[in-house]
């Protein structure tokens, strides 16, 4: 009886040999194509974030308090590129605060003082704009208020950019300069410390 004729000795080996360097360059491209699709996340993560900076200084506003002694005025200045909304406001007076400006003026002893004031919260400043937030008649009183001020009060405010990102502006006595440092959200939300005038 005679038997079919079998694969030639070598068939196996052969076919291994054809198989094995198949599959190690189908890894091998496996391998490349994973790398080239996590460099092409890295660039679009890197783009986006150098966007948002360009962003961020494009509309970054920059607010500070400005007494103009020739007007007898407190002015309120955006010295930024971008909008500054004013969200709170505190003003203090021998470390307490006070919920507006007749409170103010009495406690720094200037009760029946004649002045204008503008609303200070939720003031919308363009780049380059400013709001006259106190204005006095009378010119010895708005020295008295300004003296005042040095010696005894604080007007810190709080702003932020149409980003979403605010600053605390941090009035300090003279001759040390005010302090402006960025926070996550405005302080002074409570009844007892938010400027309402």
């Amino acid at each position: 009886m005679s038997q079919a004729p079998g694969p030639p000795p070598h068939a196996d080996s052969d076919a291994r040999v054809r198989i094995e360097p198949q599959r190690r360059w189908d890894a091998f491209g496996m391998i490349v194509a994973s790398c080239i699709g996590l460099l092409a996340l890295l660039v679009s993560g890197y783009t986006a974030y150098v966007q948002r900076q360009q962003v961020r200084a494009q509309v970054w506003p920059h607010a500070t308090i400005a007494y103009q002694d020739q007007d007898r005025r407190v002015s309120i200045f955006n010295k930024g590129v971008g909008p500054a909304k004013l969200e709170t406001v505190r003003i203090t007076v021998d470390g307490k605060p006070y919920r507006n400006w007749a409170a103010v003026l009495s406690a720094l002893g200037l009760s029946g003082a004649e002045y204008g004031h503008s609303t200070l919260s939720e003031t919308v400043l363009s780049p380059g704009e400013s709001l006259a937030v106190l204005i006095f008649k009378d010119p010895s009183i708005y020295a008295r208020f300004r003296r005042g001020m040095n010696a005894r009060g604080r007007m810190d405010f709080c702003y932020c950019s149409t980003l979403e990102e605010c600053w605390v502006f941090e009035d300090r006595r003279a001759p040390v300069k005010p302090v402006v440092r960025p926070v996550a959200q405005c302080p002074w939300q409570t009844a007892t410390e938010a400027f309402t005038d």
